[in-house]
Formats: C-alpha cells, sequence, structure tokens
C-alpha cells in the first residue's frame, strides 16, 4: 500500500479540526487518543446535518460550530480516513471528503459529508451533540 499521499497531507498540515463523535467525550474519541488536542474553535464557514448517529458537515455559513483541533501523524490520518470512509483516489465517492478548514490553531483537515442532506435538521450553532 502506498501511503505517500498521507505524508503529503500531514506535510500540509498535520491539523485535523473535528465536529462530531470523534471529539472528546463522544464515543469515537478513542480515535484521537494519541493525538495532541490543541484545542476548541468556533468555525463559521461549517454547517452540520443530523445524520441520526453522527453529524455531516457542508461548507455553508453558519453562526458558529464548535470544532476540536488535534495534530496527527500520517498513520492517525490513515485512520481516520478509513473511519471517515475518506476514498484517496475517488473522494467524491466516499462518505466522507477531506478537505482544508482554516482554524485560529492554522490550517486543519476536516471531513464534509459527501451524501445529500435534504431532509436532515440543521445545526446552525454550537455543535454536535445537539443541544
Amino acid at each position: 500500500m502506498n501511503d505517500d499521499h498521507l505524508d503529503a497531507a500531514v506535510a500540509t498540515t498535520a491539523l485535523v479540526a473535528v465536529y462530531g463523535t470523534l471529539k472528546r467525550g463522544l464515543n469515537n474519541a478513542h480515535w484521537l487518543s494519541t493525538a495532541t488536542w490543541l484545542g476548541s474553535d468556533i468555525n463559521t464557514a461549517l454547517t452540520l446535518y443530523d445524520i441520526g448517529p453522527y453529524p455531516g458537515a457542508k461548507w455553508q455559513a453558519s453562526r458558529g460550530i464548535v470544532v476540536e483541533v488535534y495534530r496527527v501523524t500520517a498513520s492517525q490520518l490513515a485512520q481516520l480516513d478509513a473511519l471517515e470512509d475518506h476514498r484517496h483516489h475517488d473522494p467524491e465517492q466516499g462518505e466522507y471528503q477531506r478537505q482544508l478548514l482554516t482554524t485560529q490553531f492554522g490550517t486543519a483537515w476536516v471531513y464534509l459529508y459527501n451524501p445529500s442532506v435534504e431532509g436532515r435538521v440543521m445545526i446552525t450553532q454550537g455543535g454536535w451533540p445537539p443541544q
């Protein structure tokens, strides 16, 4: 397996911003247990949608979505790509696409939801789980 794309991704930025079940205290937080937590940020470039057991983010202006930012390795990024069904060679076919997001800690990778959110509840402020 060629992981050059992961090394290149981490060379671009070793930061990941998460907004859902990967956040501290939630059910997928263990995936980031060995990553370095940098802190939380409020991002107005994203809107969340309630997909059921987890949220999906879209590029859409909001009143502020809470994200947590972590420093990760290429190996940790590979695990997140697998969890989020990010397909490097065909990103639009996966459940999530990894794209760049500006945070107060620097540019970070964020996973954006690919499928339609038609009929889903929109979350334009706060975060996941909905308050």
